[in-house]
C-alpha cells in the first residue's frame, strides 16, 4: 500500500506554510485552520460518523484546527449528502464530506446517481482490508484447507456476509474465489442482515466462512472466537500479525474497504492545497496514532490523484467482478 512517507517536520512545515497563505489563525504557539465543518452521509455511530468526528478529534488535539463541527446527512445511499454538497458548491468550501468504498459501489448500481467524479477529491486517509474467517473450533485451519472442502462440496461450502448479494462482503469473498482460480460466480454466498446476524450464522454452522472486515476479525480472534484464514492486504498487517495474507498464500485478492475525504465541486486549489496538507500532518501526529489504533484502520495516505487513480483502479475492479456475478 501506499503509505505516508514524508517526515514529520516537513510535513508539518507544508501544512503551516500553506494554512499561512489561506488566512489561517495562529493560537497558542500553533498555525490553525480555523474551522473544518465535516459532512457525514449516514447517522450517528456508524463508520463514516466515527471516521469523521475521529479525524476532527484528532486535528483539534493536534493544533491543526481550531474547531470542527459535524453534520449528519442520511438518505439515499449517501447521495442525499452528495447532492447537497453539490447543489450548495460555492458556500461549502470549508466543508469535508467523509465516504468509502460504497460510493463507488453504489455508483456502479445506479443508486446514487454521482460518483466521485462529481467531487474534488481531497485525500483517502485509512483503510480497513477485508478477511474470511472460520470459528475458531473449525475442522479448516488454512485456506488450503478451506478450498479443499469447497471443492468437494461446493454446494454444501457456504460463505456469508453481513451486506445483501451483490454487496460489499459478497464481492469480497468473490475477489477471493477469482483470485484462488475458483468460478467467482459458482460458491453460495448467504447474505445477511448486519455483521452481528452473519457471525451467528457462522457459529451455529449455518455458513462454513465468514467474509467481514479485518478489523471487526481483529478483535474476534484475539477474544478466541475465530480463526482467520486470510486478509486482503499485500503483506501482514502488524496490528494482528498472526493471520496470514491471501497474497502469502499464492491468491491474487487485495482488496480494501478505503475511507476519505472529498470536497465541493470547483473547490479553488489553495484551499484544496491547505486541506491535503492539513490531513498529511495530522498522519504523521501521535493525537491520530492514538484515534487510529482505537478505531483498528490502517493508514494509506492517497491525496488529489493519487486518489483518483486509486477510485478509478477500484471501480474497474468491483465493476468487472459486478458484471461477472450478474449485477450489472
Amino acid at each position: 500500500m501506499n503509505t505516508l512517507a514524508w517526515s514529520r517536520r516537513a510535513l508539518i512545515a507544508a501544512a503551516t506554510a500553506t494554512i499561512a497563505l489561506s488566512g489561517m489563525a495562529r493560537a497558542d504557539g500553533h498555525q490553525m485552520m480555523d474551522s473544518v465543518h465535516f459532512l457525514i452521509p449516514g447517522g450517528a455511530g456508524g463508520g463514516w460518523d466515527g471516521t469523521a468526528r475521529g479525524t476532527g478529534e484528532a486535528l483539534m488535539n493536534a493544533g491543526l484546527v481550531r474547531n470542527a463541527t459535524y453534520e449528519n446527512m442520511s438518505g439515499g445511499g449517501g447521495g442525499v449528502a452528495i447532492a447537497n454538497l453539490i447543489a450548495n458548491a460555492n458556500s461549502s468550501h470549508g466543508t469535508l464530506m467523509v465516504n468509502s468504498t460504497p460510493i463507488v459501489i453504489r455508483s456502479l448500481t445506479g443508486e446514487i446517481a454521482q460518483s466521485f467524479r462529481d467531487l474534488t477529491l481531497v485525500a483517502g486517509t485509512v483503510g480497513d482490508y477485508a478477511a474470511l474467517v472460520v470459528t475458531a473450533d473449525s475442522p479448516i485451519n488454512s485456506m488450503e484447507e478451506a478450498l479443499a472442502q469447497y471443492r468437494e462440496d461446493p454446494a454444501g461450502f457456504a460463505i456469508g456476509g453481513g451486506s445483501v448479494p451483490g454487496g460489499m462482503d459478497h464481492l469480497v469473498a468473490a475477489i477471493i474465489m477469482q483470485g484462488a482460480g475458483e468460478d467467482p460466480t459458482a460458491f453460495n454466498y448467504i447474505g445477511y442482515d448486519a455483521g452481528g446476524e452473519a457471525m451467528a450464522g457462522l457459529l451455529s454452522g449455518e455458513i462454513k466462512a465468514l467474509s467481514t472486515g479485518f478489523s471487526e476479525a481483529i478483535a474476534l480472534a484475539e477474544q478466541g472466537e475465530i480463526r482467520i484464514l486470510g486478509v486482503t492486504s499485500p503483506d501482514r498487517v502488524p496490528a494482528y500479525s498472526e493471520a496470514p495474507s491471501f497474497a502469502e498464500q499464492g491468491i491474487d485478492a487485495q482488496f480494501v474497504n478505503w475511507r476519505g475525504f472529498f470536497a465541493a465541486p470547483n473547490l479553488p486549489d489553495e484551499k484544496l492545497t491547505a486541506y491535503q496538507d492539513m490531513l498529511a500532518a495530522m498522519m504523521e501526529t501521535p493525537e491520530w496514532e492514538e484515534i487510529r489504533a482505537r478505531m483498528g484502520l490502517v493508514n494509506i495516505f492517497r491525496p488529489g490523484d493519487e486518489f483518483a487513480a486509486f477510485l478509478e483502479a477500484q471501480e474497474k475492479q468491483i465493476g468487472d467482478l459486478m458484471r461477472d456475478l450478474g449485477f450489472l
